[in-house]
């Protein structure tokens, strides 16, 4: 993988609630191509009559969609399973009934024997590619336990084996067009967990964001782990880019917004640049992970591009669209990192200036060439650089919120807040805008007078209120 997109974790699925006497929990560990996962994993099991809910006590299916990007994330999985397996347990005792439980997602890819051993209460693996076969894992999973899929990587049949109709809760839904990675940066296990760079047909896709308009959907996230590296089919036969595909969705009647994540900087070409500035649905947020401000680390994670490289991408993106909002990604201690490499990342966040970023410790990953590179860096200097990455970056951050205050933006009301009729929309650069008596705009753009900004979110008003 390039790259990590944006950690998440989310209970339960986006599906629409149908009758039926079997309930699906789903928890989803990691960025948001779980999340879109977990969705299209709910819409494979409703026809077998699984409609979701909250929370996994009582629930006939638990499905655990995991992450492998960072150590603590596996052991995640772990306690988790720990706490079903009680479940299942007292479930059994008091003759309620079966639980089945299944880890899906890039653990299950990669830990799938030493889940079955490590954890009885588990009933099946699916690996990233094969959740489409859920519904003939379950039959087959009532007469013997222990069954372990998707070792294999085949995105395309598993994208074909999709309900055409996706469920979804909201005026914004992910969208992955592409999958997998072929950069092996040294720290990353994504090419062994995800494969090579496969990208979806421009037809499917398109489809697929026709299908998300007509439920109410205004703004699409397309996905990928490498997603500005798309090289989907057209059906001329012609391979599209990323930029063609944003613009043939943004032709796509009631589709008024598009975002892509996460991308690599080697794959930032021109006419994605050109995008920026010329097509009005391409929001002006733009995560472009960098790792590192130094040179000889980013030698020794394999990223195939130079601190300078860089600085200058980002010059030329925000000549093209000069108010674009730049996020990124941040790995602290890794292997061999010494005062002046941070010190290097330090100047190059302040070179750049960031709306907002993720950073974190170097973990290693089992399998990666990082995991026996170089001399680990103390934990105790590797927790003090990241608290002060991480404030410089909340300082930009805020900078830039605070920097709202006194300009209209359009907003994008997402959903209901917390008090009266408030209601908590998106703004085009990703911020969370809360504004009072908004709840009868949840699923419209309205222009919002922005108040004032801070670390976490803008407060605003509605024109003329």
């Amino acid at each position: 993988m390039t790259d990590t997109l944006a950690p998440q974790e989310a209970n339960g699925s986006a599906a629409p609630a149908v009758p039926a006497a079997r309930r699906l929990f789903i928890k989803t560990y990691g960025c948001q191509m779980n999340v879109y996962d977990s969705e299209r994993m709910a819409d494979v099991l409703r026809p077998l009559g699984y409609a979701p809910t909250d929370t996994p006590e009582g629930a006939d299916f638990v499905i655990l969609n995991t992450c492998h990007i960072r150590e603590k994330a596996a052991e995640k999985v772990y306690s988790e399973l720990g706490k079903l397996r009680q479940m299942k347990e007292a479930r059994a005792a008091a003759g309620q009934g079966a639980m089945t439980i299944a880890v899906a997602g890039c653990v299950a890819q990669a830990e799938g024997e030493e889940i079955m051993r490590r954890q009885p209460a588990v009933d099946l693996v699916v690996g990233p590619q094969a959740y489409h076969q859920l519904p003939e894992l379950l039959t087959r999973t009532a007469r013997a336990r222990g069954e372990r899929i998707g070792a294999d990587f085949a995105p395309n049949e598993k994208f074909d084996a999709m309900p055409a109709v996706r469920g979804v809760d909201g005026p914004t839904a992910f969208l992955t067009v592409q999958e997998g990675c072929d950069k092996f940066c040294s720290f990353c296990v994504v090419p062994y967990t995800r494969g090579a760079e496969w990208s979806r047909p421009v037809v499917d896709v398109l489809a697929e964001a026709r299908g998300l308009a007509e439920q109410g959907v205004r703004e699409v996230t397309l996905l990928g782990q490498n997603v500005n590296a798309y090289d989907g089919t057209g059906a001329d036969g012609a391979v599209w880019s990323l930029a063609r595909l944003a613009r043939a969705l943004a032709d796509i009647p009631g589709i008024a917004r598009i975002r892509y994540t996460t991308s690599h900087p080697n794959d930032m070409s021109d006419d994605l640049i050109a995008a920026h500035g010329e097509l009005e649905a391409l929001m002006p947020y733009l995560h472009l992970p960098v790792q590192s401000g130094s040179d000889r680390i980013l030698r020794l994670m394999n990223r195939k591009h130079g601190r300078q490289t860089y600085i200058d991408l980002i010059g030329r993106i925000r000549r093209a669209r000069p108010d674009i909002a730049i996020s990124g990604d941040f790995i602290v201690g890794f292997p061999g990192e010494t005062d002046r490499d941070f010190e290097d990342t330090l100047g190059l966040v302040r070179e750049v200036g960031y709306a907002s970023a993720f950073s974190f410790l170097y973990s290693p990953r089992p399998g990666t060439p990082a995991a026996t590179m170089g001399t680990p860096v103390p934990g105790d200097v590797a927790l003090s650089r990241l608290h002060a990455l991480q404030a410089l970056l909340l300082d930009q951050q805020t900078a830039f919120n605070v920097a709202q205050a006194g300009r209209t933006l359009d907003v994008l009301f997402e959903k209901k807040g917390r008090h009266g009729t408030q209601a908590i929309g998106r703004s085009p650069y990703l911020q969370s805008v809360h504004v009072e008596d908004a709840d009868h705009l949840i699923g419209q753009i309205v222009p919002v007078r922005i108040e004032h900004g801070q670390q976490n979110s803008l407060k605003g008003r509605l024109i003329g209120a």
